[in-house]
């Protein structure tokens, strides 16, 4: 188990930089993801500590070690792919001891360490089967018994839930998280998708255009995001052009169009200055007019705020509504799908309550180079 670190870690094309002098320290035995779009320079990070990609500048340590030019095989990495990339004609015993003998591990250490991996992920009873006889999660579980039998310092998984279905994936997060905190090692996991990330890690490196934005726990990407970003990107946005009207401590207030004004628990911007106001849709509660909401839906504090819903859509466990808030302005809000607020119908008049913590006013964003 190792530390595995980033000391200004760069990759350019040509002239395009794809990976922005990233420096961080991954802890033994953590289990950290890095988060962002398409194109954000997450997967080059993870191929440069694999050594399938060179990085322009900076250095690689796992431990004490400079491994930035070592080839890959010296590492004393696992690396899970999207694809698995199992072999189909070998059994899963075989798959498992392919990297192992490839190691000069023989005889009853062999099969000792083979037992022992697939043990971990729970596929003793499936050694003697072939990939095409397993689905797709035993398969995903075979490919990480087979990078975590040579016991490897660092484990790296590339989107490996990316083609598995929404309930199978959800179950592998967790088997996923179990196994880690079982073994131990130090984990670099990279996805696109935010449920995965805050599920399963302890820090979240979110990431934007090649540049770090945030790295920190899963908590504080949520609820404290350090940039406009973080929070247009993490849980479900309402994005809007706002202006902030006042500051008062830490927050203050903002204003959305000509009639909106909202309480923002944070401001970093002067009085006056042109703001990207985010309004998480989860976090908003609506009741219609009229209707007595509970004292968690609409604290005192927090003043309603008058709209109409113009649109209903259902989605099992959630209901999202498009509510008009003042002319050209329009919110999305997101409610469970059973109690008073589930079935409002277009043309309702509500009322919706926005606490100050669910709004983000933050600098607008550059665009992108």
């Amino acid at each position: 188990m190792s530390t595995l670190t980033f000391e200004a870690l760069g990759k350019s094309y040509g002239d395009t930089e794809v990976v922005r002098d990233i420096s961080l320290t991954i802890r033994e035995g953590e289990f950290v993801s890095l988060l962002g779009p398409s194109g954000c320079g997450k997967t080059t990070i993870l191929r440069m500590v694999a050594g399938l990609v060179e990085p322009s500048r900076g250095r690689i340590l796992i431990g004490s070690d400079d491994v930035t030019r070592l080839p890959p095989n010296r590492r004393g990495l696992g690396l899970v792919f999207q694809s698995y990339a199992l072999f189909p004609h070998l059994s899963v015993t075989e798959n498992v001891a392919f990297g192992l003998r490839r190691r000069k591990v023989a005889g009853a250490e062999l099969d000792r360490r083979v037992r022992e991996a697939l043990a971990m992920v729970r596929l003793a009873t499936f050694a003697d089967r072939m990939p095409r006889q397993l689905s797709g999660g035993q398969q995903q579980r075979v490919a990480i018994a087979r990078a975590i039998a040579p016991r490897p310092r660092v484990l790296l998984f590339d989107e490996p839930l990316s083609n598995l279905d929404a309930q199978l994936r959800e179950e592998m997060q967790i088997e996923l998280k179990r196994l880690q905190r079982d073994v131990g090692i130090t984990t670099l996991f990279v996805t696109h998708d935010q449920g995965e990330a805050l599920t399963m890690s302890d820090r979240v490196g979110v990431m934007a255009r090649g540049v770090m934005q945030q790295f920190a726990p899963p908590e504080d990407i949520y609820h404290r995001p350090a940039t406009a970003f973080v929070a247009g990107f993490i849980g479900r946005p309402n994005r809007l052009a706002g202006r902030v009207v006042r500051r008062d401590g830490a927050g203050g207030r903002v204003r959305i169009g000509d009639r909106v004004e909202l309480a923002a628990a944070a401001i970093d911007l002067p009085d006056g200055a042109a703001a990207s106001v985010i309004i998480r849709q989860e976090a908003i509660r609506l009741a219609a007019v009229g209707a007595t909401a509970s004292p968690s839906d609409a604290p005192d504090r927090v003043p309603g705020v008058p709209g109409t819903v113009l649109l209903r859509s259902f989605s099992g466990a959630r209901v999202q509504y498009v509510v008009r808030v003042a002319e050209g302005v329009e919110l999305v809000a997101e409610t469970g799908s059973q109690g008073a607020a589930a079935d409002l119908a277009p043309g309702t008049a509500v009322s919706l309550n926005i606490p100050p913590e669910a709004v983000f006013a933050m600098p607008p964003e550059e665009p992108a180079p």
